[in-house]
C-alpha cells in the first residue's frame, strides 16, 4: 500500500485531470461515448507530445492490447448471454412466462406486481439486458395493471425495479465487464452477486405485498374473469411456460456455480438451450435467428467500440500521470477504507445517473480498483458493491436510464413526474440492501468461500 501511496506524481498530472474533465463535457454534449474516448485521447495526446508530457512510443502497445482483449475467453460470454435473452424475448417465451406467472399470482393483493418481480428476476438470470426487459414488461403488463385498478406509480415503479434486476442477478453483463476491468474471476462475481441480488428482489416482493395488504386499493387482486388460461389447463400452461425457462436458468447458472463450466461455456449452452426452447414451441425460424443475431451484434459492437477506444483513452491518461495521481488521491483519502468507500460510492452513483454501465466500468473502475487493492479491500466484494450502486443510479431521477425506457412505453395519462416519483421507494430499498452488503461482507463472500471449499 505504501509503495502506491507515496509514488511520485507526474508534474503533468494536471493535464490528465483536464483530459478527464474535457471527456466529461464531450459526453454531456451527446457525442457518442466510444468516439468521445478516442477524440479526447487524440487531442490530449497531441498536447502532451507538444509539452513533452507524453511519449509516443507508448502507443505501440495498443495493437497488442487490443489483440489480447479480443483473445479474452471471458468476454465471449457477452454475445452468448445477449443472444440467449434475445431469443427468449423474440420467440415470445418471455411473454408467456410473464402472462402465466401474472395469472398464478393474480388472486393475491399485489399479485400482479409480485409476478413482475418474480419474472424480472428470472429474466435477469437469462437476458442480462435492462432495456429489453423493461420495455417488454411495460408493454405487456402496464395496460393490464392499469385496467384492473393498480396505482400508476406502483405499476411503473415495479416494472422499472424488476427490469433493472438484470444489472445485478447473474449472468449480468455488468458483472462480466466488471470482471474484465477489475481483474477478478467472473465466476466469483456471479457467486458473490447471487445473495445480494436475491436480497434486492426479496425486498421488492415484501414491499409490493405490504402495499397490497395495507392499501388494497392501490394493488387489488385480479377478478376471476382476468385469471383465465385461454383454454389451457392450469397445470399444463404452467409446465409449458414456466418450467423450461427455469430449468434453463438452473443449467446455465448451476454449471458455473458448481465449477462444471466457465461463464463463457455456460453462455454457449444457454444460447443453444434458448434455441431448443424456441424450437420446442415451434417458433424457431430464420427470421427469429436473424433478428436475435442482429440485436446481439448491435450490443456487442457497442461494447467492443467502447472497449477499444477506452483502452486508448486509458493509455494516454496513464501516460500523462493521471492514474498515479488518482490512485494516490484515493488511497490517502481521509478516513482510510471507510473514506475511500464513501468517495467511491458517491462517484459511481453520480456517474451512473448520466452514463451507461459499460461506460462507467471502463472509465471509473480502472481508477478505483488499484486504490481498493492498495487498501486491502476484497475486489470481489468491492465489485458487487459498485454493481448495486450502479443499479440504484439506473433508476435515479431525473436522468436514470430506466426512467427513459419506461417513458417510451407508458400511456399519455402517466406523467413524467409520476414515473420519477415511482422510482423513489425502490431506490430506498436498494440503498438499504447496499448498506447491508457493506455492513455484512459475508453476503458476498459466503458462496464464494463455499465454492472454494
Amino acid at each position: 500500500m505504501n509503495e502506491i501511496a507515496i509514488q511520485q506524481v507526474s508534474p503533468y498530472a494536471w493535464l490528465a485531470i483536464a483530459m478527464f474533465v474535457g471527456f466529461f463535457f464531450i459526453l454531456m454534449s451527446g457525442y457518442p461515448v466510444g468516439f468521445g474516448f478516442a477524440a479526447t485521447a487524440i487531442v490530449f495526446g497531441l498536447i502532451g507530445l507538444a509539452v513533452g508530457a507524453f511519449n509516443i512510443e507508448r502507443t505501440r502497445v495498443l495493437p497488442n492490447a487490443w489483440f489480447s482483449t479480443m483473445s479474452n475467453f471471458t468476454l465471449l460470454a457477452i454475445p452468448y448471454f445477449v443472444f440467449l435473452g434475445s431469443v427468449l424475448e423474440k420467440s415470445g417465451i418471455a411473454e408467456e412466462l410473464l402472462e402465466t406467472v401474472g395469472i398464478l399470482m393474480g388472486p393475491l393483493r399485489g399479485g400482479l406486481a409480485l409476478a413482475l418481480i418474480l419474472v424480472g428476476t428470472l429474466l435477469a438470470a437469462t437476458t442480462g439486458v435492462v432495456a429489453a426487459t423493461i420495455i417488454m414488461m411495460g408493454m405487456l403488463s402496464l395496460p393490464t395493471m392499469l385496467k384492473y385498478g393498480y396505482d400508476k406509480e406502483l405499476s411503473t415503479g415495479t416494472i422499472m425495479a424488476a427490469g433493472t434486476m438484470a444489472q445485478m442477478i447473474p449472468p449480468s453483463l455488468v458483472l462480466v465487464i466488471l470482471g474484465d476491468t477489475v481483474g477478478v474471476s467472473v465466476g466469483d462475481l456471479f457467486l458473490g452477486a447471487l445473495v445480494p441480488g436475491l436480497m434486492m428482489s426479496g425486498s421488492y416482493a415484501i414491499y409490493v405485498l405490504a402495499v397490497g395488504f395495507f392499501k388494497p386499493h392501490l394493488a387489488p387482486a385480479l377478478p376471476p374473469e382476468a385469471r383465465t388460461m385461454h383454454g389451457w389447463p392450469l397445470l399444463r400452461r404452467t409446465f409449458r411456460a414456466v418450467v423450461p425457462p427455469v430449468v434453463l436458468i438452473f443449467i446455465v447458472l448451476g454449471s458455473v456455480f458448481f465449477g462444471i463450466a466457465t461463464p463463457t461455456e455456460a453462455g454457449a449452452v444457454g444460447a443453444v438451450g434458448a434455441c431448443i426452447l424456441a424450437a420446442f414451441n415451434r417458433r424457431l425460424n430464420w427470421k427469429l435467428l436473424k433478428d436475435a443475431a442482429h440485436s446481439t451484434s448491435r450490443i456487442v459492437g457497442l461494447v467492443v467500440i467502447i472497449l477499444f477506444c477506452s483502452s486508448f483513452f486509458s493509455l494516454v491518461f496513464d501516460g500523462l500521470g493521471g492514474k498515479g495521481y488518482v490512485t494516490n488521491l484515493l488511497v490517502n483519502t481521509p478516513g482510510g477504507v471507510i473514506g475511500f468507500m464513501i468517495v467511491a460510492n458517491i462517484a459511481i452513483f453520480l456517474l451512473g445517473v448520466f452514463l451507461e454501465f459499460t461506460e462507467i466500468c471502463y472509465i471509473a473502475m480502472p481508477l478505483l480498483a488499484p486504490a481498493a487493492s492498495a487498501l486491502g479491500i476484497d475486489l470481489v466484494w468491492f465489485s458487487i458493491v459498485m454493481a448495486i450502486n450502479l443499479q440504484t443510479a439506473f433508476i435515479s431521477p431525473p436522468v436514470g436510464f430506466s426512467l427513459f425506457y419506461m417513458q417510451s412505453v407508458v400511456p399519455k395519462e402517466i406523467s413524467t413526474i409520476q414515473i420519477h416519483k415511482s422510482a423513489i421507494p425502490f431506490m430506498v430499498l436498494q440503498v438499504i440492501v447496499l448498506a447491508l452488503v457493506i455492513a455484512f461482507p459475508q453476503t458476498v463472500s459466503w458462496l464464494v468461500n463455499l465454492s472454494f471449499k
